[in-house]
């Protein structure tokens, strides 16, 4: 649907919006006994967030960033490489999802990876010897001063406007589809933005509840995450899962050169390097994914070869 969406937006058949071009999903033939038995969820989200009556009039819908399937790498036990640090759920990469995550998927993740981090962490935790103490407080010591550097911060920039900008870039060069020029073109911008964020201004000095700090802290990060991931998208020829390209010989799956995870590090002078490790296969090999007439003729195929 969001590739639907993509082609007509192209074609300006779109709806344009404060919100957005947007396309309408009608849900009226269904009736209001139907739409609040079935889809109440639905019904209540749009009347709160656009003031739309799903049983009276069409819902105004656009595609988003849902889910990131990337995440930090870890192993089978929800281990990371910093030996003792467990991650779990969409911050985490255990290879569940592949390149492009199944509805619901999410769920099944988080029972089942998140019981398996915390059974792990309680083991390493019940094994785990004397804390470093000098180590932990000269890290301590380095994260207090690096918040007290970005709230004595001097500038004119603002946090909100900085994340909008880089939103919207990203949308358009990692979006949907993507192409070389866009990629660069979203680089481009966030080193922009990286430079802007040196000059972000915090205007709420107070320490309980500071929002404003907290805001600008996950700016930070959320830069540098964008970055490795524009870098990763711009590296890989090839389109797989959710990575769909619109350049010559980038608009099919390489598995010859392709068929592995990328790994994408900062470095000290916060540059991107990307790195890229094995994909391990047990009992189903990558397959291309088809719908409609194409999914049905390839059903057809299979069960004739038995």
């Amino acid at each position: 649907m969001s590739q639907a969406f993509w082609h007509e937006w192209r074609k300006g058949n779109t709806i344009s919006t404060p919100r957005g071009d947007v396309v309408h999903l009608d849900l009226r033939h269904l009736g209001e006994k139907k739409l609040h038995e079935r889809l109440p969820f639905i019904c209540e989200l749009a009347k709160a967030y656009v003031g739309v009556d799903p049983v009276k009039e069409p819902i105004p819908v656009r595609p988003t960033a849902h889910y990131t399937m990337g995440g930090i790498e870890t192993d089978q036990n929800c281990e990371s490489r910093v030996k003792g640090l467990f991650a779990v759920g969409e911050c985490s990469s255990v290879g569940l999802h592949g390149a492009n995550r199944l509805g619901s998927n999410s769920l099944a993740e988080l029972v089942v990876f998140g019981r398996l981090a915390g059974e792990q962490a309680m083991e390493r935790a019940a094994t785990a010897g004397t804390a470093n103490s000098a180590a932990l407080d000269a890290q301590v010591a380095d994260i207090e001063q690096r918040l007290k550097n970005l709230v004595n911060q001097e500038g004119n920039e603002n946090w909100s406007k900085i994340r909008d900008e880089m939103g919207l870039s990203m949308e358009e060069g990692c979006g949907i589809y993507r192409t070389p020029e866009l990629m660069q073109k979203t680089l481009d911008k966030l080193a922009e933005l990286q430079e802007r964020f040196k000059r972000v201004r915090i205007s709420d000095t107070s320490s309980v509840f500071n929002t404003d700090l907290l805001y600008t802290i996950e700016l930070g990060h959320g830069l540098n995450v964008a970055e490795c991931m524009a870098h990763s998208a711009l590296a890989r020829k090839e389109s797989r899962g959710a990575h769909q390209r619109l350049d010559e010989g980038c608009t099919e799956r390489d598995d010859v050169n392709f068929l592995k995870h990328t790994l994408a590090f900062r470095d000290a002078d916060g540059t991107t390097r990307l790195e890229y490790s094995d994909v391990k296969i047990t009992t189903l090999p990558p397959a291309k994914r088809v719908y409609g007439g194409e999914a049905e003729a390839a059903d057809k195929k299979e069960k004739a070869n038995g």
